[in-house]
């Protein structure tokens, strides 16, 4: 079954989450700091499901570790992979405040973003401001025509002859052209020390390839595309990965009853897929799973906004475009 197949035939959307305005596909365009300074550079995306969030954060691709095998690189490029951001976490919405807990895949070992936002969406800009005023965020959400939402937690990638675990935790988000995929790391990260953060891990374990590959045993991509012909990545924590297709669209399974070592009796979407020349399979669980959603440019105003506009549009369109 293709996943198109699954949205149409069934669907599942969630009964709680955040409300439609904070869903889809949204760029930073910038950060701002209390100290005055600003960060325009860094290339930061965020996906949004109704209960989850994928979200990762990259240095510009110029600046980025080129392409080669764990034991080749220096320990100051390891250092920059080590810099690199990515993660699926839960989100909770009280009506004011988004919040983020248990991040099931992360790239970090520690948590970067510790503060809930405060948001606030005008058209296709969303600022975010921190309860402590450290910083602000200017976030804007990337166009699509209306299209499918699809949030899937995933429980494991499994070898499917060994049963052996790949990746554990993560998800798999599609919002209208836009794709997002997080897969964890096989084991938990052991930390010898509360505080121990991943730069600190892979300094002291400069040259243990065995223990280096299964920190970066992790992945987070955002990628373009439709469900007819597949998402391109253009951003992904593995460099590697850019141009290639995201996750191969079908070897999905109708949603059905699986008894889980440690969650006991739960919902799951299986996919089959062969990565890299091994039958593999993805337990999900679901999020949402939502055949039409209006991923819209605008917010609604008053009627007297409205012809405000149209009165003063010669000047308040003069230079106005939308911008991404």
């Amino acid at each position: 079954m293709t996943l198109k197949e699954l949205i149409n035939n069934y669907s599942q959307p969630a009964k709680t989450g955040v409300p439609d305005w904070l869903l889809g596909c949204f760029r930073r365009y910038y950060i701002s700091f209390a100290n005055g300074t600003s960060d325009l550079k860094t290339q930061v995306f965020w996906l949004q499901s109704r209960n989850f969030t994928i979200d990762i954060r990259m240095p510009m691709e110029s600046q980025q570790v080129s392409i080669k095998p764990l034991e080749d690189y220096t320990n100051e490029e390891l250092q920059l992979l080590a810099n690199y951001e990515g993660f699926s976490a839960t989100t909770d919405w009280n009506g004011e405040l988004l919040s983020w807990r248990d991040a099931d895949a992360a790239l970090q070992i520690h948590n970067r973003w510790t503060q809930p936002a405060i948001l606030k969406r005008v058209g296709n800009c969303m600022v975010e401001f921190c309860p402590s005023d450290a910083y602000v965020e200017d976030w804007r959400a990337q166009p699509t025509p209306a299209g499918p939402l699809v949030g899937l937690r995933l429980l494991e990638e499994l070898e499917t002859s060994t049963g052996a675990i790949r990746h554990k935790g993560g998800g798999l988000i599609v919002c209208g052209d836009y794709a997002g995929l997080v897969l964890g790391r096989a084991k938990e990260v052991v930390k010898p020390l509360a505080d121990t953060t991943l730069n600190s891990l892979v300094a002291a374990l400069s040259g243990d390839k065995k223990q280096l590959g299964q920190l970066f045993n992790f992945e987070t991509s955002v990628a373009k595309g439709d469900l007819e012909v597949g998402f391109k990545v253009d951003i992904s924590t593995q460099t590697n990965r850019l141009g290639q297709t995201i996750f191969t669209l079908d070897g999905f399974e109708a949603p059905c009853k699986y008894q889980h070592t440690t969650l006991g009796e739960i919902e799951i979407v299986r996919q089959k897929l062969m990565i890299n020349g091994q039958a593999c399979e993805r337990l999900f669980t679901i999020d949402t799973i939502e055949p039409q959603i209006e991923f819209s440019q605008s917010t609604p105003v008053t009627k007297e906004t409205a012809e405000w506009f149209v009165r003063e549009s010669a000047t308040l369109t003069r230079y106005s475009e939308v911008l991404t």
